[in-house]
């Protein structure tokens, strides 16, 4: 009778373990599924920063305006636009640039992947940057319902990732928003339920970001190049895309952006700050 006892007692207790183990085991799988986010912007703080956002058309005479081209205060790259409800997905990829620090100035690039803003009042997107805080840089991903605030991921970007990204609506209201960082070996995951957005553009760019006080000089990014860019799953190339560069307030150009291959492959060129 006592063995009996005994051996039912340690059943219990190994039944009770397995259990306890595998409660653990999903509790830790349920964390490490869970985004590493934060509304905290990586380095020093800037008031009310955004590392995208709407398209910012320069104001008075407008500089190099060419067929297919124009120009911008904060965003270069290529904009394919249409009607509203047009567009549901876009994508590209990019090795992540360099910020040239070596000056004391603070200055700020963004690259990222997403819908709206060419023509409408919200921008659904995500991407990185690549920043200086004076001399020290700053490397980083994020996402963006702008005009929500931006969210910022925890996980290490470097300079020379290879980064992919992109923005998909689906059903009446949801949107995933996916960056992947394939040295690193990460990818965030996000889903944004929102109604009534435009979606009458889709774009791949460079940008200046912004603060409370304005356009934010540009960090010296070198150059950029974007491979594979597409949208509604074809490459951007075939849906006549607008060419954009970066403009200072006097129209001074700050960047070059090229022209587009046929497999959706451009690159962008830092010239200036401001």
């Amino acid at each position: 009778m006592f063995g009996r006892r005994c051996l039912s007692l340690f059943a219990l207790v190994l039944g009770a373990g397995s259990l306890m183990a595998v409660a653990g085991g999903r509790a830790d799988a349920s964390v490490a599924a869970t985004p590493s986010t934060t509304h905290v912007r990586p380095g020093d703080a800037v008031s009310d920063f955004v590392p995208g956002g709407l398209m910012k058309r320069p104001t008075g005479a407008t500089a190099h305006e060419v067929k297919n081209q124009t120009s911008s205060t904060n965003w270069s790259g290529y904009a394919a636009t249409g009607s509203a409800g047009q567009f549901n997905s876009v994508s590209s990829s990019w090795t992540e640039p360099a910020a040239d620090c070596t000056g004391s100035d603070d200055e700020y690039a963004a690259f990222w992947v997403g819908l709206d803003g060419y023509n409408s009042g919200s921008v659904e997107q995500t991407g990185t940057d690549s920043d200086c805080d004076g001399t020290t840089p700053d490397y980083y991903g994020w996402y963006e319902m702008y005009p929500a605030d931006p969210v910022y991921f925890s996980n290490p970007v470097a300079p020379g990732d290879s980064m992919s990204a992109s923005v998909t609506f689906s059903g009446t209201e949801t949107y995933t928003l996916v960056l992947t960082d394939s040295t690193q070996d990460w990818t965030q995951t996000i889903t944004e339920n929102e109604s009534g957005l435009s979606r009458s553009s889709a774009e791949v760019i460079t940008e200046a970001p912004s603060s409370e006080s304005g356009v934010l000089p540009l960090a010296d990014f070198g150059t950029v190049g974007y491979g594979g860019s597409s949208a509604n799953g074809a490459s951007m190339s075939t849906l006549d895309p607008t060419g954009i560069i970066i403009v200072d307030s006097g129209g001074n150009q700050e960047d070059t952006t090229s022209s587009m291959d046929g497999s959706g492959g451009f690159s962008n060129g830092w010239l200036s700050s401001n």
